[in-house]
């Protein structure tokens, strides 16, 4: 432990939280302070399946995480259902929150946590991961290059993934009384955050759901699409997120001038390295049988996985407020307010039958 590290506990044993206690280890500023859960004996387990040192603090309840004074911020991969009364509380306990995705049930809920984190002094932060790569920025220096990439015009993004007649019948991201937004919340997130990070996160006019949808017995969404429209700024995006279709984490940019394109924007298919196919100036041959210009694949190296690189920035921005008096980063909350607001007209979209909606 470096006398500069930000000190975590982790709320929870969730399949998602063994990757970001590998990424507090990978962080060069962060250190894994405490794990709490339900139960002593769960929390023991999780430890000693995940190879934790012993000077990793366990604990029986999130009560006592968040009680625990040498805790700095905690991250929470809780159930959807127990983001606020948790969220809220260790903002009120003075720990800064980085908290998995879909930040809330809501945008009200979910400013019931931003005002409790503002308040109380305490950075905010969303468990996107993909938005700390290298590639990220990468490509977004692309996107403002208006010769290379023109005017953007049109996104589309997909998140998919298929899974087991278990994860089905026993998975939280499946039950209504723990993750309700189903397939919307959890892989949607994503697809809406993309759309949003490409506009430079200017909310879209109307959102309208697709016919397409797909629910459990129990209305938990599984499969649902949407199309958003920026009306006189000429700009539309599409997208799809589904527990029922093989995996697919496509994104792609549609410019006056060019074309982004990749296949693995949410996980990356290397940890050291990401790529996009870039298509700048392209027209047809003669004849029309074939292209002037080929994509150029643009390669990008990554020093850290992308999760350690969000936990580095999130304990950097702690370690500001913690030594040198800074304010928390309003970008943050501001990025997942605004993806929660959309989600949120999806679902009013899908509750009205399909029918347009205005943000």
């Amino acid at each position: 432990m470096t006398e500069n590290s930000i000190k975590f506990g982790i709320l929870g044993c969730a399949q998602i939280a063994r990757k970001v206690s590998r990424a507090i280890h990978l962080s060069p500023n962060s250190t894994l302070y405490a794990i709490g859960s339900r139960s002593i004996e769960k929390a023991n387990k999780f430890a000693a399946d995940n190879g934790f040192p012993e000077t990793v603090k366990i604990y029986g309840s999130y009560n006592e995480v968040l009680n625990d004074p040498d805790v700095d911020a905690v991250y929470m991969p809780l159930p959807t259902t127990l983001h606020v009364h948790w969220g809220v509380l260790a903002a009120e306990k003075k720990k800064h929150l980085l908290l998995e995705k879909p930040t809330a049930l809501s945008v009200a809920d979910l400013d019931l946590i931003l005002e409790a984190c503002r308040a109380n002094g305490v950075q905010f932060m969303d468990g996107s991961m993909w938005l700390h790569h290298p590639r990220t920025a990468k490509m977004k220096d692309m996107l403002r290059d208006t010769q290379l990439f023109g005017q953007l015009n049109s996104i589309h993004s997909t998140s998919t993934f298929s899974e087991t007649e278990e994860f089905f019948d026993d998975n939280i991201r499946v039950k209504p009384d723990l993750d309700s937004l189903g397939a919307l919340g959890d892989v949607g997130w994503y697809c809406i955050g993309a759309i949003l990070w490409a506009t430079d996160y200017k909310l879209p006019k109307t959102v309208c759901t697709l016919p397409k949808l797909t629910c459990n017995q129990q209305g938990v969404i599984l499969a649902c699409g949407a199309s958003f429209d920026w009306g006189e700024d000429g700009k539309a995006a599409t997208f799809y997120c589904s527990f029922l279709s093989n995996v697919s984490m496509d994104l792609v940019l549609y410019g006056t001038n060019g074309s982004i394109h990749l296949e693995d924007f949410t996980i990356p298919y290397e940890e050291s390295s990401a790529s996009c196919d870039l298509s700048s100036g392209a027209n047809f041959a003669e004849l029309q049988v074939g292209w002037t210009v080929k994509p150029v694949k643009v390669q990008v190296a990554s020093e850290l996985p992308q999760e350690a690189l969000m936990v580095q920035e999130f304990a950097r921005l702690v370690e500001n407020i913690k030594k040198n008096g800074k304010s928390p980063d309003g970008k943050w909350p501001e990025i997942s307010r605004k993806t929660q607001l959309v989600l949120d007209a999806v679902g009013k979209s899908i509750e009205l039958g399909c029918k347009p909606v205005d943000i």
